[in-house]
């Protein structure tokens, strides 16, 4: 039995997930995600804040504590890029190192290239979906970025690109009122059509027959739209959010205040000052979709980069058994 790790830091949450694999099947023995808002404020200072820090360090430490108790041999780490870009960079991927070596000497978080970004994360979403549904287009909503995949069901990637636009880049650039102003939805709206048009020029969306959408903006809709009273990652994973009713709950999302969105039970109260941003964002990706395709819904997905960075661990531990021992 092998046990692996794979860790998402992201603009706005940092997640975990633990797999054993017997080589034949994975089985996940643990998810978590906590919001620390990693990338608050690098827009406009270029640094990532102190307090951000701290909060990504405490939640990271836990995360090894639990890799330590699963007996975890091997992790890998995949960081935003924003981390790249902060003159401070150094200080936090310092961090990640003294962490994650204690699991495997040598890890530390990396900023991967987009190509592989893609391809993971593409390969993590559509894993378990029914393959005769595709050629998928996988959307995974972050803090900073959105990416676009559009690939087969065998892992084909036939296009991919990433822009710079998430739940907490728009909500801090554009939609800083609480609720935003008719002006500021106005804005994001078009901002959020500008960058759709890079995406309809570079990713071939006309060929997807399904849209899947992944990570919490999509999730958290898909809670709210089933009438969830807890948070049930399994009722979301799998589930359908048809595009008439999303629009319609969209709306809603962006008119509340972010008060009135913490209480409800499945909107994390780390989430609810950045999901009408995040439901700004959906409601032009229906628009793009609706200009382009004939499709009428997105499929949910729980799964994501961390589940395709498990499977190439469990790959990769599977060749490193099949060595020959240099000491025999």
């Amino acid at each position: 039995m092998t046990r692996v790790a794979a860790v998402d830091c992201g603009t706005n949450s940092i997640r975990l997930l633990i797999c054993e694999y017997d080589g034949q099947h994975t089985r996940e023995l643990h998810r978590e995600m906590e919001i620390v808002r990693l990338g608050k404020g690098v827009d406009a200072t270029g640094e990532l804040a102190p307090a951000a820090l701290e909060r990504t360090r405490a939640a990271l430490t836990h995360y090894v504590e639990i890799m330590e108790f699963e007996q975890v041999t091997d992790v890998r780490m995949v960081a935003t890029s924003a981390t790249r870009d902060a003159a401070n960079r150094e200080e936090f991927f310092a961090m990640t190192a003294e962490l994650l070596g204690r699991i495997r000497p040598g890890a530390r978080a990396e900023v991967i290239s987009g190509e592989e970004e893609a391809a993971l994360s593409f390969r993590g979403a559509v894993a378990d979906l029914d393959q005769s549904q595709g050629p998928f287009c996988v959307i995974d909503l972050g803090g900073g970025s959105t990416e676009f995949i559009v690939g087969q069901p065998n892992g084909l990637v036939l296009g991919s690109h990433s822009v710079q636009m998430g739940c907490v880049r728009v909500t801090e650039r554009i939609m800083r009122s609480d609720p935003p102003t008719a002006t500021e939805i106005e804005i994001a709206l078009d901002f959020v059509a500008d960058q759709l048009r890079h995406v309809e020029t570079i990713v071939p969306v006309a060929d997807a027959r399904t849209f899947v959408g992944c990570a919490g903006t999509f999730t958290t809709l898909s809670a709210l739209a089933q009438g969830l009273e807890t948070y049930d990652p399994a009722a979301i994973h799998g589930s359908e959010l048809r595009f008439d009713a999303l629009k319609v709950l969209t709306r809603e999302v962006v008119a509340e205040r972010s008060s009135e969105r913490a209480q409800h039970p499945v909107i994390h109260k780390g989430r609810a000052d950045v999901l009408g941003g995040g439901a700004t964002i959906v409601r032009g990706i229906v628009d793009m979709i609706e200009r382009n395709t004939r499709a009428e819904s997105f499929i949910i997905s729980e799964k994501d980069i961390m589940d395709g960075i498990v499977a190439d661990l469990c790959r990769k531990s599977e060749t490193d058994e099949n060595l020959p021992d240099p000491l025999a």
